[in-house]
């Protein structure tokens, strides 16, 4: 019997160029959910990396007010431990993909601002920033500031989760994901790589045919993601 519920991800959307003083821009939509993400180049580097010939890529994430059912505390003086959680996500999921020697003593700092929050927030931001991070590397080599392009693989991730019934769901919306007894972000390259598995049972523990459809469900969904991340960079 399948385990499988739902394969495909909900509607994406990547909309390119969408601030015109960064590097790389797009709004990232999965389903309700909804990301702004930009890229920023600045022609140094962090102080203990100086005078060793190689970049850094990080990344910032947020959450807009509005963008939950509740309005939120904007956090100006401390970011959360959720909010750093995030961030080193993305910046360690977009470091796995890109030759920082090549780079040169530069820094891009990819900016995620949630809009609108309905589950997966930190996959879409992921999804949408190998984008963003792609359209400012392309900028780099227009400028002749890079002659190769130092990104090693295509990046994406997707979050799978197993509802109460004991069946896998793709691109879980707020209430799939909070009704959910396990829920997983995957992050992976296009090559089948992985980058990060984030798993956890919120109920009931979940067994290995359910772990084998999760990775199965995620694979399937990000096949879906890397064709729209083509058809933005390939105009």
């Amino acid at each position: 019997m399948s385990l499988i519920k739902r394969s495909e991800p909900r509607n994406i959307k990547i909309t390119p160029n969408t601030n015109p003083y960064a590097a790389g821009s797009v709004i990232a939509e999965f389903g309700n959910t909804k990301v702004h993400i930009t890229a920023s180049i600045e022609e140094s580097v962090p102080g203990w990396m100086k005078g060793k010939g190689s970049g850094w890529v990080t990344g910032e994430y947020s959450m807009l007010p509005s963008s939950t059912h509740t309005r939120s505390r904007r956090e100006r003086s401390k970011v959360s431990g959720r909010t750093q959680e995030i961030q080193r996500l993305i910046g360690r999921s977009l470091r796995s993909i890109i030759n920082l020697n090549e780079l040169g003593e530069r820094s891009i700092i990819v900016d995620c601002d949630v809009l609108v929050a309905d589950g997966g927030t930190r996959t879409t931001s992921i999804s949408g920033a190998y984008v963003a991070l792609s359209l400012a590397i392309k900028k780099l080599m227009k400028e002749g500031k890079l002659k190769t392009n130092p990104i090693t693989e295509q990046l994406g991730a997707i979050s799978v989760g197993v509802d109460k019934e004991g069946m896998v769901i793709a691109d879980l919306n707020y209430e799939e994901d909070s009704s959910c007894d396990t829920d997983m972000n995957i992050v992976m390259t296009r090559k089948g790589h992985f980058v990060e598995l984030q798993g956890t049972a919120e109920g009931t523990p979940f067994t290995r045919d359910q772990l084998n459809a999760l990775v199965d469900v995620a694979e399937s969904s990000l096949e879906h993601v890397f064709a729209q991340q083509d058809q933005i960079l390939n105009d």
